[in-house]
């Protein structure tokens, strides 16, 4: 009889669910949804919260449109998400299952996801240096937990346990009473040795840090536990792996050789390639290096130029064209505005105007703001705008990451991915024209494929 794998992911702006036949591996239903789960908060412009509760609502909606009659014949269950961020829960209590055969969040925090930027430079400058090769920034897991223990003790207190989004999904789905995280999740909040798949535990506590609070590290492909209860058709003891980076699995699902590079580019940015099986990352920190090594699998490397400026970029030049019309007594919507946009940049097929994107800094340079430059009369139109703005996101990550570096590596391809290059001809293009290698777009390549998949290829599956 068919069998399935289930694949979740739980992103920065959308849920998206896909049933992977195991046998041929091929992806037989999928449904996607938009969160619309950002809370605004006028207090304080650097804070980046999510609403649990709506969150929890999109996935449950999500799966809602998904064959049941299949879902009855899932094996398994995967799970990735943005990373970074971090969760507060209650444990024993995190959610409640009394709607039929699914959960709503239940005493639980809001989700201060990986755009939080509430922890300054100063702030980061006075926390203790991590044992290990990630360097902290703000919105990382450790990082905001210190910046509440600083700020907002209280806050704490109501909660026992913490951990990405993904992994407290995992942990509603098992009914644990702990959250358990990959490396891949670990690495992301900072303060975690990849060498040794330990916490900085020592180091934390000494911060004020309160350690209770800390994930159980097990590796990236380990089976969390198994579901508690019936899950939208799903039946109970169905194993679920535990939770694994969006990035990693975005990866998983396009790396056919080690020769390729991939460039994934959705509400952010990355580009990517395989390190030699042998590597070990520098020993401390390297804060003003653009290129970071995040772990894979089988205690691989990544090297990834991570820019925080990606899609989201595009979508806040959106925004500001729709207000401007708005005020201006025209209305027009968003996906309306976007599409007109590009079908303006596509007949303008080139530009002398340049676009620094970087609204949100980087990492590795907090304080390089946006610009743009080399303004003229004859380049002031949308055509000119746009087409520059999506140049300026493609050249930024080659300023992180350069062609030169890409060579040296070996890689012969580059696999383009993400929601961003799926809907936008111009990005597209303009990626064509940066890289002198051949590209490949794989419009339907994401990390709900990629979670599916990595399960469909570990034995833990036939227990």
């Amino acid at each position: 009889m068919t069998s399935y794998i289930l694949g979740v992911d739980v992103g920065t702006t959308s849920v998206k669910a896909v049933l992977l036949e195991t046998t041929s591996r091929t992806v037989e239903e999928s449904h996607t949804l938009p969160t619309k789960s950002d809370i605004n908060d006028d207090s304080s412009l650097k804070a980046k919260e999510q609403d649990t509760t709506r969150i929890i609502h999109t996935l449950n909606r999500c799966m809602d449109h998904l064959p049941r009659d299949k879902l009855q014949r899932v094996r398994s269950i995967g799970l990735s998400g943005q990373m970074h961020g971090v969760l507060f829960w209650k444990a024993n209590s995190g959610c409640d299952w009394s709607n039929r055969d699914s959960f709503s969040a239940k005493d639980t925090s809001q989700l201060i996801t990986w755009q939080d930027g509430r922890c300054s430079s100063n702030f980061l400058s006075s926390l203790p240096k991590p044992d290990s090769h990630v360097s902290v920034a703000t919105g990382f897991g450790c990082a905001t937990i210190l910046w509440c223990t600083k700020h907002r003790p209280e806050f704490l207190e109501d909660f026992t346990v913490a951990g990405t989004i993904h992994d407290y999904v995992v942990s509603m789905l098992c009914g644990l009473d702990k959250c358990v995280m990959t490396p891949q999740n670990a690495a992301s909040w900072g303060f975690f040795n990849t060498s040794t798949n330990q916490w900085n535990s020592d180091i934390l506590k000494g911060a004020g840090f309160p350690v209770h609070l800390l994930p159980q590290c097990v590796s990236s492909g380990s089976l969390a536990g198994q579901t508690c209860r019936d899950w939208h058709g799903i039946p109970a003891h169905t194993p679920v792996g535990a939770a694994l980076g969006d990035f990693q699995c975005s990866v998983y699902s396009c790396m056919s050789a080690r020769t390729d590079a991939v460039l994934n580019i959705s509400t952010s940015a990355q580009l990517t390639f395989a390190m030699p099986a042998d590597f070990k990352p520098p020993g401390a920190p390297q804060p003003a290096s653009s290129i970071s090594y995040f772990p894979y699998f089988d205690a691989s490397y990544l090297a990834v130029a991570a820019s925080l400026n990606g899609g989201n970029v595009l979508a806040t030049f959106v925004g500001m064209l729709t207000a401007w019309t708005e005020e201006l007594g025209v209305e027009l919507s968003d996906s309306c505005l976007y599409e007109k946009l590009i079908h303006c940049s596509l007949s303008q097929e080139s530009t002398d105007l340049r676009v620094s994107p970087t609204i949100l800094g980087e990492r590795h340079h907090p304080l390089c703001l946006a610009q743009v430059t080399n303004i003229s009369p004859s380049n002031l139109s949308l055509g000119h705008v746009t087409r520059a703005l999506c140049r300026g996101v493609l050249d930024n990550l080659t300023s992180m990451m350069p062609v030169e570096c890409l060579r040296e590596a070996g890689v012969r391809r580059i696999v383009g991915s993400g929601s961003a290059l799926a809907r936008n001809k111009v990005l597209r293009q303009e990626v064509e024209k940066v890289f002198p290698l051949p590209v490949e777009f794989g419009q339907s390549v994401d990390s709900a494929v990629g979670v599916a998949m990595f399960l469909c290829d570990r034995s833990f599956l036939n227990q």
